[in-house]
């Protein structure tokens, strides 16, 4: 812990896996040293637990037994790394700055992701399928048709959607739309035309 601190990391000490779990903060940048050999249960079937769960917390283990299944196993379940002991002091500090790293990003994505959801959620039904449809490419005469609308108020909901978006190039909107589809957020319906 020492080591930790002395690079300006925040470190905190649990003694069980469920201590941690309720010690946890969701908020903080995070990553998470854990020993293959846990009071309770493993390491493993903790880092198995927090996926479950849908807490994305990098994770680096640590193990005083070179076990190549474990090792296996840890790297398949997305852990950072995995050091058997002994290992330097550098390979940990380099190991959790990467996991940070990892989490920073996740988080930033999320919190990209977070803002696009709210630009969406502002929109109206009739904009949310024009937006659809521009952005696969559908000319304004076209979206009105479909629509059963004139070309003129498919402009206007064009620009509305623009507006609220936040998107300054049909490009924008385009990368945006891929994000919200990618993270799950379009529906059936605004995705099929």
């Amino acid at each position: 812990m020492d080591l930790l601190g002395s690079v300006g990391l925040k470190v905190e000490a649990f003694a069980t896996a469920q201590e941690c779990l309720a010690g946890m903060d969701p908020e903080s940048t995070t990553c998470l040293v854990l020993d293959v050999r846990l009071p309770g249960k493993s390491g493993l079937d903790f880092h198995d637990e927090l996926k479950r769960a849908d807490i994305p917390v990098p994770v680096v283990f640590i193990s005083g037994y070179n076990d190549i299944r474990m090792s296996v196993r840890a790297m398949k379940a997305g852990a950072v790394e995995f050091l058997p002991k002994p290992f330097s002091e550098q390979e940990l500090l380099d190991a959790i700055q990467l996991g940070i790293a990892q989490n920073r990003k996740v988080r930033e994505t999320k919190e990209a992701l977070d803002g696009l959801r709210a630009h969406w959620s502002r929109l109206t039904m009739r904009e949310r399928e024009v937006m659809a449809r521009v952005v696969r490419g559908f000319r304004n005469k076209a979206i009105g048709a479909s629509l059963g609308v004139s070309e003129v108020t498919v402009k206007a909901h064009r620009r509305n959607v623009m507006l609220k978006m936040g998107a300054r190039t049909l490009p924008d909107l385009v990368r945006m739309s891929d994000a919200l589809e990618a993270g799950g957020y379009l529906k059936t319906p605004e995705r099929i035309l």
